[in-house]
């Protein structure tokens, strides 16, 4: 399966040492490599994100080698290693992905797992750039986003009330709202499918698993870690599972929000995998 890592930090941090220990587990996770890291302004919020990925093993990438020598800094970071069910081994098949929705907030998504009921995604397909399903997630949940936001435009009160194409800072959602939209869509999509998530919206990252084992946090000082494999930290800090069909939100390294459990389990089948990678291989 693929495999997740993920930082939410107090303040920007080495995340090199950690990295270094994530990427070998690529051995077993060959076709592709990504990270989106974040770093903080002179606010101390998330400001601007750099993504960097190809579609290659990530032990045999000199680019990564000579990028994890030089250090990697960050406030938030999202790493992933790609074993391909869906999708040919190229770079827009390869994780994460980014997106921006209508107020410019760059929403960015990595994903482990496999969507079998696809309904609710099926008209992103002309829209998306590469075939994984992973990459219709984003654009499912920022689509999301994008109503909760014009509908909250348009039960504004006049004079504040403006067309949904103008920008409009009061219609912006909180992110309490955004905990709420995010949390629906995903319960939404979880029947049927396998959701680890690791979603990050410039201000706040996002995990959600529905598969047991499959996704753990720890804690190291203020920095929160998220893997789908736990591996050493080097301190005394113990990997946990993360709350269970339950979406979670955190800021600077703070759970600040975890919903109710939707209660939609996954559960691996393999032969369900075989079947859906032969449609796909059909294509």
């Amino acid at each position: 399966m693929c495999e997740l890592f993920g930082i939410s930090a107090g303040n920007e941090i080495d995340a090199g040492p950690w990295l270094q220990m994530f990427f070998p587990h690529s051995e077993k996770n060959p076709h592709g490599w990504g990270i989106a890291h974040f770093h903080q302004n002179p606010a101390g919020r998330a400001g601007y994100g750099i993504l960097e990925k190809e579609p290659v093993k990530a032990a045999r990438s000199k680019y990564l080698k000579e990028r994890l020598r030089q250090g990697m800094r960050a406030s938030t970071l999202l790493a992933h290693i790609r074993e391909a069910t869906i999708g040919a081994l190229e770079y827009n098949n390869t994780h994460p992905f980014q997106m921006t929705d209508d107020s410019g907030r760059c929403w960015t998504l990595a994903h482990n797992g496999t969507v079998f009921e696809g309904t609710l995604l099926s008209r992103f397909i002309e829209a998306q750039e590469g075939q994984t399903d992973s990459e219709r997630i984003l654009l499912y949940l920022v689509d999301r986003i994008n109503r909760a936001r014009e509908k909250k435009l348009r039960e504004m009160p006049s004079p504040e009330k403006r067309q949904a194409s103008d920008y409009c800072p009061a219609a912006e959602l909180t992110a309490e709202e955004r905990c709420r939209v995010i949390d629906q869509a995903v319960a939404s999509l979880a029947p049927g499918n396998k959701l680890n998530l690791l979603l990050f919206d410039g201000e706040l990252l996002f995990t959600h698993t529905n598969l047991r084992g499959t996704l753990h946090s720890c804690h190291v000082g203020d920095t929160a870690l998220f893997a789908t494999v736990p591996f050493l930290t080097g301190s005394s800090s113990r990997w946990e599972e993360l709350p269970f069909t339950s979406l979670c939100a955190w800021r600077e390294g703070v759970q600040i929000y975890q919903g109710s459990p939707h209660h939609h389990v996954y559960v691996e089948d393999p032969e369900k995998i075989r079947s859906l990678m032969m449609v796909y291989a059909a294509l």
